[in-house]
C-alpha cells in the first residue's frame, strides 16, 4: 500500500503548508464575515458605496451605448450567481447543455477560464491545460462533449466559437451574470447554503451586484425557498486518478484517508464524503489552487480523496509524487422544470429569429 511521500525538506514543505492554509484561512475569513453585519463588515461599508456606484455607472453607461456590447447570431443563457465563491455553477452548466442536447440543440458553453492565462479566445478540449484554460473550462470539456471556449472577451470567444462550429445554434454562458457587455436572452441565477451573506455588496459582503429579477434562480441547498428549483450534487463514484479505474467504498476500509479540495466551498465536498461513510482529514485549499510539489505531503497517510475539478489540473499528480489519487465524481441533479422552461424560451427565440 502506498503511503505518502515524505519532502526532501520540512522547513520548506512547512513553508508551502502554511501559505496555501493562509490562503484558504482568508477566504474562510472573508465568509465569517459576510454571513452576518459584523463590526468589519459595517467599517467597509463606505467602499462597498463605491463599488455601487461603479456598478450603477456602467450599467448606465452600457444602456446608453457609450460602453460596447456584443449581440450574438443565437440565443445566449447565462448561468452565474450573485455572491462570490463556488455555488455549482459548473455542475449545473454541464446538466443543463446535456439536457438541451437531449431536446435536439447543438450547445456550446463559453467561460472566462478563470485561473487560467489565455487571454485571447481559444478552444478547449478534454487535454487542454487548466493553468492556460482554466480548470472549469477543462472540466467541461471534459464532462459535456461540446465545443467549450475562453477568453477574457467572453462576446469575442463566442463569436468565435461559432465561426468554428457553425452547426452550434445556442450558446451557454458559464460564470456570466456580471458579464453584461454580452446580451442574453436567459439568465439563471444559482445559490447554495450560504445565501446572499449579509446582504451586502463587495467588500462588505459577498454579493457581486445588488439582487435582480432574472428568468430562474437555482437552490443548490437543503431548503428552497418557493418559486426556486432544487439542485443537489450527487456522487457519481469513485475513481483511481492514475489508472482510471472504479474504486468501491469498501476498498477504502482501513485506509488512512485524506481529502483535499481546492474549489469555492470545500465544506461541501467533505460532507458529501462524510455522507458516504468516509472517515478522513480535511484540507482545503484556496478556490482554483494550482498544486505543487509536496501539496499532498501528509502524515499517516494512504490515499488522498479529491474533487474532479481538482483532478483535471496537470500539477497534481505531480504534487502527488506517487501517493495514491482517488476522485469523486459527481453530477446536478437539478429540477426537471427548469429544463423545460428554457428549451421552452429558446424555442420561442430561435422561431422569432427564423421569422424575423
Amino acid at each position: 500500500m502506498p503511503v505518502c511521500s515524505r519532502s526532501p525538506s520540512r522547513r520548506n514543505r512547512a513553508r508551502a503548508s502554511s501559505a496555501v492554509a493562509g490562503a484558504a484561512s482568508r477566504e474562510t475569513f472573508a465568509w465569517r464575515h459576510w454571513r452576518a453585519r459584523t463590526v468589519l463588515s459595517a467599517l467597509l461599508l463606505p467602499l462597498s458605496g463605491l463599488y455601487r456606484v461603479l456598478l450603477a455607472a456602467r450599467r448606465g453607461l452600457l444602456a446608453l451605448g457609450w460602453l460596447p456590447h456584443r449581440r450574438l447570431p443565437v440565443p445566449v443563457i447565462v448561468v452565474g450567481n450573485f455572491t462570490v465563491g463556488g455555488t455549482g455553477k459548473t455542475p449545473l452548466t454541464a446538466w443543463l447543455v446535456a439536457a438541451l442536447a437531449a431536446a435536439g440543440h447543438r450547445p456550446g458553453i463559453v467561460s472566462r477560464g478563470y485561473g487560467g492565462s489565455s487571454r485571447l479566445p481559444q478552444a478547449v478540449g478534454p487535454e487542454s491545460l487548466a493553468m492556460v484554460c482554466g480548470d472549469e473550462p477543462v472540466l467541461l470539456a471534459r464532462e459535456s462533449g461540446c465545443p467549450v471556449w475562453v477568453g477574457r472577451d467572453r462576446g469575442a470567444a463566442a463569436i468565435a466559437l461559432l465561426a468554428a462550429n457553425p452547426e452550434v445554434d445556442l450558446i451557454v454562458l458559464d460564470d456570466g451574470l456580471q458579464h453584461i457587455a454580452l446580451d442574453r436572452d436567459v439568465e439563471i441565477a444559482v445559490h447554495d447554503e450560504r445565501g446572499t451573506g449579509n446582504g451586502r455588496l463587495l467588500p462588505a459582503g459577498p454579493l457581486r451586484e445588488p439582487p435582480r429579477p432574472v428568468d430562474a434562480i437555482v437552490c443548490n441547498a437543503a431548503t428552497c425557498a418557493p418559486g426556486e428549483f432544487a439542485m443537489r450534487l450527487a456522487p457519481r463514484g469513485l475513481v483511481d486518478l492514475a489508472s482510471g479505474r472504479a474504486v468501491a467504498l469498501d476498498d477504502l476500509v482501513g485506509l488512512r484517508l485524506h481529502a483535499a479540495a481546492g474549489i469555492g466551498n470545500p465544506a461541501r465536498f467533505f460532507a458529501t464524503l462524510r455522507e458516504l461513510g468516509l472517515t478522513f482529514v480535511e484540507h482545503a485549499f484556496p478556490d482554483h489552487h494550482a498544486y505543487a510539489r509536496g501539496d499532498f505531503d501528509f502524515e499517516a497517510c494512504d490515499a488522498v480523496l479529491i474533487t474532479a475539478k481538482d483532478a483535471v489540473k496537470s500539477g497534481v499528480l505531480a504534487a502527488a509524487r506517487g501517493t495514491r489519487l482517488i476522485v469523486l465524481r459527481v453530477s446536478a441533479e437539478v429540477d426537471p422544470a427548469l429544463a423545460s422552461l428554457v428549451i421552452e424560451r429558446v424555442a420561442g427565440l430561435l422561431g422569432g429569429r427564423r421569422g424575423a
